[in-house]
This record gives C-alpha cells, sequence and structure tokens, in this order.
C-alpha cells in the first residue's frame, strides 16, 4: 500500500462510532413507545424513553462548515509567481520557502501529466543553461480589504519578478508587492483598478486550543480547498525566525497552502497558514500558522511605510533554566540571560551587563528569552521602557529608549578562525582535593593564536566530565565564573570553591564559542 494514502483508520471508525450509536438508541427508544400504542391503549411519549439532550440531538442536523465557506471563500486567492534564475535567485527561493523538498504523489502525478514539477514549481526551458531559467511557483493569499489589499507569506513571493492572483470565480489580477518582512515570512500585495474585492478581516483575539479552525488554500495549485481541524497548541517555536510564536493546527495544508487564511467559526482570520511538519512531503496534520495579532502588526507597518521597524534593546539573550536559576539565586527559573550586551546599544548604555537576567518589561513579567524578543520587537524605535533586571544577586530597575533593529546585524567572533593547541595548557585537575572539577583542560587565551586576549580557551574536554555534558567543547572560550571574569586557571579554581562554599550545584560560565557567547550552568562535580 502507497505510505501516502491514508485511509480512514480504525481509530476514525472509532470517533465515529459513539456517534452511530446513540442514533440507535434514540431508534429503539422510539419502537418501544410505538409498540406501547396498542389498540385502546394510550400512545407514551419517545421523551419518557430518552434524555431532553439526546431528543434534541436527534432533532437537529450536525452542523457543517458550508455557510461558513460560503462567507469567507470568495476572499481567498491563489498566487502565482514567476522568478528569474539567474543570479541564482531560485535557489535561494527554494532556500526560503517552508514546503518540503520531498516527492508526494501529488508531484509525481503532476510531473507525468505535465503540470508542476517539485515543490509545486512549474519548470520551463528544460535543456537551457542552468544560469537562466525561470520558474514559476504558487502559494495562496486573502484579500483584508476592498480596494485589493492582499496578506500572503513571504517566501511565497520572495524574489518574484510578477505576480498573479487568481480569485475563486476563476479571476486573475497583476499584483505588486507593497512590502516584505522575512522575519515574520509576511508579505502585502496589491491589485489595482477595483474597489470591491470581497475582503476577511482578523481575529481579535487569539484562539483557544481545541477551537475550530478551517483553512481554505490553493495545495498544490488545485485552488479553493477547504480544510477542516482543531487548534492543536499554541505559542510554538519552530526555529524558523527570532520571533516564532506559531499556531498550531490540524486541519490539512500542504504545499501550495503558504499565505492562505485560517479562519474560526465567525469568519475571522486566526492565523496564516506557514509551515508544516511533514516527514513524508504531504500533511501529517501538523500546521503552523502565524497568529493574526502578529499578522495585524506587520501588515499595518507594510501598507504604511513598505517595510517594518522593530524597536532594538541591543542584547543577545538566552533562556533561564534551572541550573542557571540556581547558580544565580533566583526563585524561577523565568528570564531572559544577557549573554552579551551589543556596545553602543541602547542596553550597553543603560549599564546592563552580561550575566544580567531580565525578567519583566514594563511591569509585565518576561517568561523566556523568546518572549523578550517578540515584547521588544512590537515597540516602536524611539520608546521608553522600563526593565526590571536581577542585577549581581539584587533586583533593579532600568529605563531606557528604544533603538532601531537593524535589517543585518552579524555578529564578530574573534576566535571564528582560531584553533585551541597546548601550548600554556594547565589541568584544572591539579588543584587541591576538594575543588569542584569541570572536566576541562585549560589555557589563557592570549597564548592561543586566534583565540583573542580574554578568558580561558577549553583545550581538551573530558567526555565523562559535567562541562562536557553540558556541550562545551574543546575550541570554546570561557570569559567568566560565577559572573566575575577570569584570565588564569587560578582564577577558575577559586570561583569554583566559592560557589561549593555559598551551597550552590551549579556554576554559571560565559562561554564564547564559534558561533556566539551564551551562558552555561555546569554542575559543581
Amino acid at each position: 500500500m502507497n505510505d501516502h494514502v491514508n485511509p480512514v483508520s480504525s481509530n476514525m471508525r472509532s470517533v465515529l462510532r459513539p456517534r452511530r450509536l446513540a442514533l440507535l438508541g434514540t431508534v429503539a427508544a422510539l419502537g418501544v413507545a410505538m409498540l406501547a400504542a396498542a389498540p385502546g391503549g394510550s400512545l407514551f411519549n419517545a421523551a419518557s424513553f430518552t434524555s431532553p439532550a439526546l431528543a434534541a440531538e436527534a432533532n437537529q442536523a450536525p452542523a457543517g462548515f458550508a455557510d461558513l465557506v460560503a462567507k469567507v471563500k470568495p476572499a481567498v486567492i491563489s498566487v502565482r509567481v514567476k522568478i528569474d534564475q539567474d543570479n541564482d535567485k531560485r535557489a535561494m527561493f527554494q532556500q526560503n520557502r517552508m514546503d518540503s523538498d520531498e516527492d508526494t504523489p501529488f508531484d509525481q502525478f503532476s510531473r507525468e501529466f505535465g503540470f508542476r514539477g517539485p515543490n509545486g514549481m512549474q519548470q520551463f526551458g528544460k535543456g537551457m543553461p542552468q544560469r537562466h531559467r525561470q520558474v514559476t511557483g504558487e502559494g495562496s493569499g486573502f484579500f483584508i480589504s476592498a480596494d485589493g489589499y492582499a496578506v500572503t507569506n513571504n517566501h511565497v513571493v520572495d524574489h518574484a519578478e510578477s505576480v498573479q492572483v487568481t480569485m475563486d470565480d476563476g479571476t486573475v489580477y497583476t499584483a505588486k508587492v507593497v512590502g516584505t518582512d522575512p522575519k515574520t515570512d509576511l508579505a502585502l500585495i496589491k491589485v489595482e483598478g477595483k474597489k470591491d474585492f470581497p475582503f476577511v478581516k482578523f481575529a481579535d483575539a487569539r484562539p483557544r486550543i481545541g477551537d475550530w479552525v478551517v483553512a481554505v488554500g490553493n495545495p498544490f495549485g488545485l485552488g479553493g480547498t477547504v480544510t477542516a481541524g482543531i487548534v492543536s497548541a499554541s505559542g510554538r517555536d519552530i526555529g524558523a525566525g527570532p520571533y516564532d510564536d506559531y499556531i498550531q493546527i490540524d486541519a490539512p495544508i500542504n504545499k501550495g497552502n503558504s499565505g492562505g487564511p485560517a479562519f474560526d467559526m465567525n469568519g475571522n482570520v486566526i492565523g496564516v497558514n506557514t509551515a508544516i511538519f511533514s516527514p513524508s512531503g504531504g500533511s501529517v496534520g501538523i500546521g503552523f500558522d502565524i497568529p493574526a495579532q502578529t499578522a495585524k502588526l506587520v501588515v499595518a507597518q507594510l501598507k504604511d511605510k513598505g517595510s517594518v521597524t522593530r524597536g532594538w534593546l541591543g542584547v543577545q539573550v538566552q533562556p533561564v533554566n534551572a541550573d542557571i536559576a540556581d547558580s544565580l539565586g533566583l526563585k524561577e527559573a523565568k528570564g531572559a540571560i544577557v549573554d552579551n550586551p551589543q556596545d553602543g546599544s541602547p542596553a550597553a548604555k543603560a549599564g546592563i551587563e552580561a550575566g544580567d537576567v531580565i525578567t519583566a518589561v514594563n511591569g509585565t513579567a518576561i517568561k523566556d528569552s523568546r518572549e523578550l524578543a517578540r515584547t521588544i520587537s512590537t515597540m516602536a524605535p524611539g520608546s521608553s521602557v522600563k526593565l526590571d533586571v536581577w542585577h549581581k544577586g539584587a533586583a533593579k530597575t532600568v529605563t531606557l529608549t528604544l533603538g532601531e533593529l537593524p535589517n543585518e546585524r552579524q555578529a564578530k567572533n574573534d576566535a571564528k578562525n582560531g584553533k585551541a593547541d597546548d601550548k600554556g595548557k594547565a589541568d584544572e585537575g591539579q588543584a587541591q582535593p576538594g575543588t569542584p572539577r569541570l572536566g576541562l583542560g585549560l589555557a589563557p587565551a592570549g597564548e592561543v593564536q586566534g583565540a583573542g586576549q580574554k578568558g580561558l580557551v577549553v583545550t581538551q574536554v573530558d567526555p565523562e566530565g559535567p562541562a562536557a555534558q553540558r556541550g562545551i567543547q574543546t575550541g570554546d572560550v570561557i570569559l567568566n565564573v560565577g559572573g566575575k571574569a577570569v584570565a588564569s586557571v587560578g582564577d577558575v579554581r577559586s570561583e569554583l570553591m566559592q560557589a561549593k562554599s555559598a551551597g550552590k550545584r551549579s556554576v554559571l560560565l560565559q562561554v564564547k564559542s564559534a558561533d556566539a557567547t551564551k551562558f552555561v550552568a555546569v554542575p559543581l562535580g
């Protein structure tokens, strides 16, 4: 049997069976009542044999989605783009798509009958040089105003040289890209020339887990396809970007659904279909939507100025786990610990230091580093912000003015091309008995080429040691231990003993690796 073909499973049959049994029970009760109506006898009321709720269910037809679909479907569009493959644009386009590169039966079907190739893209010019070909891609979208503004995904229109939209009645229009936001994968397009397009609105409230959801879109280029399911989860981080906050749904969405809407039962858009989890390339009932609240904020800026500006704090942060909280004396593992305030940033100017934990913004508690990033990103540059900070064992409040998030910010790494050697190596195991062990060999950074001048380079790692268990690797640079800068093995030993004397179960290390600077809480062995 083809793995992609999923007949009605036993699970589905088990879901249907209770409903069927309930209806049969109602019919049986009615039969008893009819038999009791013998000539000359009294006719019993069937309601006396059934509960009021069951009787009401028997008299009411199952609710469907037809009325909802008739209301919203005209506002949903298919989006078709053309991309010039010159200068490797096609490779960039494919990289930014949410759709899997794996083939599905629809891909095989499409190629066999001369339709689209893999990923739903039509291929032209077989035999032409690879450096210059044209491809087309298809996705979905929806009108949000009568004058032709429509929302889709950034990865649908990314690098597009032309955009066409097809309405539910088959009418085709040319559209232009008003603005895009790669960080949230949203785009705003515009169809000119009409003022009476059907449109839908964003929902005001986030849906609850378990609420019904209806997705409409253009899967595999089929157009006008409706699927239904429920909201499966909320606040999903799938590693797609810095502001991940996806709504997870189980309404089937596939290649080509990108940019289409997901509706609640009132016909409001609760999210924009963006990504799927798919080992096979087809829907397995795990899809991800950009929340309506995020889309509204982004689309408003795209419409106003064609781009999105975000508040900028200027810190690299990471979540606070239980070990980090313990090493810092925090009661709860919440907030965002600052790995590195960037030079000249609003945070650095306000005195925020590496190792500080931001616990609240304008009085609202921050759960983790991702929530901090999302919160700051919704604020306008120039906004005054009050931060609650845990600084060296005490709480304090810092007020600062946000900057503007640069479009591209590359982190520099002094040790990027450096390699650790054994020069000046000192094993922490040479310490006196009773000193906690990390399982590391260390050398001053200034003695290792390419490692910079600050901290200690990890020259050896005991694979069974506590540091290895926390992911510390050869070539990493330890900048501070327990909140204090270290320049020698003796400094490390001193801080380890101090942490042990304070009764701490772990010690916090600031570690510079090949790709970032971060804090790692290592158990005191």
